[in-house]
């Protein structure tokens, strides 16, 4: 992991989202006001998500729950925001109390 902060500045939540590239295929976090560029994950590691994301998928469809696993997502959580390897949503939350979910693909009040 590392710090890619180049000045002493700490960001908000909304000035990393501003600041986050896109398509870059790098991932970065935010903790206390600083930007973290996160490793790759591994080929194990990517393995072990996509099996618990399948699980996961296909209890959905069993249970006909409206929920989904959506590929792209950032997630505010209090000081800090990630892109967690699954994230099971409840698309009834998001469409009632998400604003920025459909724009930009964030969850931050739920």
């Amino acid at each position: 992991m590392t710090q890619t902060q180049t000045e002493s500045k700490l960001y908000t939540f909304d000035e990393f989202i501003e600041w986050y590239p896109e398509n870059s295929g790098k991932r970065y976090e935010l903790r206390r006001g600083m930007i973290f560029e996160m490793p790759k994950p591994t080929g194990t590691h990517s393995d072990v998500s996509g099996f618990i994301a399948g699980i996961l998928f296909l209890e959905i469809l069993r249970l006909k729950f409206p929920y989904s696993i959506p590929k792209e997502r950032v997630v505010k959580v209090e000081n800090a925001s990630y892109e967690p390897d699954v994230i099971v949503i409840d698309k009834n939350q998001v469409a009632n109390k998400e604003n920025r979910w459909k724009k930009e693909s964030i969850i931050t009040s739920l």
